[in-house]
């Protein structure tokens, strides 16, 4: 099953609203929030690579009060 962990930066006091929403989009796993370069680490996981890209360039990416992102896709 590929998975993939996305590092997230969000909005400054759009916490709740976004983590909300992350946890919605369907094949995420896990949200969890950090301290340090990333303000959130999510764990997605999907039945194929593409359906996997699906999830993350259309699903995750395109939450409105989303800064940047880095994913870190899981080889084995």
């Amino acid at each position: 099953m590929p998975t993939a962990y996305v590092m997230i930066n969000y909005e400054i006091g759009t916490e709740e609203k976004f983590i909300d929403k992350l946890k919605n989009v369907p094949g995420v796993i896990e949200v969890n929030e950090v301290n340090g370069v990333y303000d959130i680490v999510a764990r997605i996981a999907s039945d194929t690579l593409d359906s996997l890209k699906e999830i993350i360039t259309r699903g995750i990416r395109t939450i409105d009060t989303i800064r940047s992102t880095m994913t870190l896709i899981v080889i084995e």
